[in-house]
């Protein structure tokens, strides 16, 4: 029993993931952002400009006596990392969803099905509905798979 709410648990995460992904690619990519921009108030002369000079009060270690972590260099590392990976994966959805759109236009049961592979292949890129609207296109063309 525990076994099957396991899975249970898995696949409502792994739907809600898919369904979610584009948001939370720009969420990952803003978050890069915010850090490269923490760093770059730290490590540049606007360090003594508003609002950095109050936010490195907090992240630079030095408040209540300086025995603190100097979160400012983990912003140096991870904000740039973090930024790419979300620019990947914005990027990658756009991509994915504009050639999803473009394949499923074909009124050509032909071209359809020479474009199944890559049909299927952007599917694990996009959402539920996506695939809901393959099967449909699937079934209005009597296509079986």
């Amino acid at each position: 029993m525990p076994a099957q709410a396991e899975e249970e648990f898995g696949t409502i995460v792994n739907n809600w993931l898919r369904t979610h992904r584009y948001l939370l690619s720009i969420l990952v990519f803003a978050g890069g952002i915010v850090l490269s921009t923490l760093a770059f108030g730290d490590f540049t002369p606007a360090s003594s400009v508003w609002p950095f000079s109050v936010i490195n009060t907090y992240t630079d270690g030095t408040l209540n006596g300086g025995s603190g972590v100097n979160y400012n260099l983990g912003f140096v590392i991870l904000g740039p990392i973090i930024a790419l990976i979300g620019a990947y994966l914005v990027g990658a959805y756009i991509l994915a969803r504009r050639k999803f759109e473009h394949l499923m236009v074909t009124k050509s049961k032909a071209e359809f099905l020479r474009n199944i592979p890559d049909l299927e292949q952007l599917l694990w890129d996009l959402t539920p509905a996506d695939e809901t609207r393959y099967l449909q296109k699937l079934g209005d063309l009597r296509i079986r798979r």
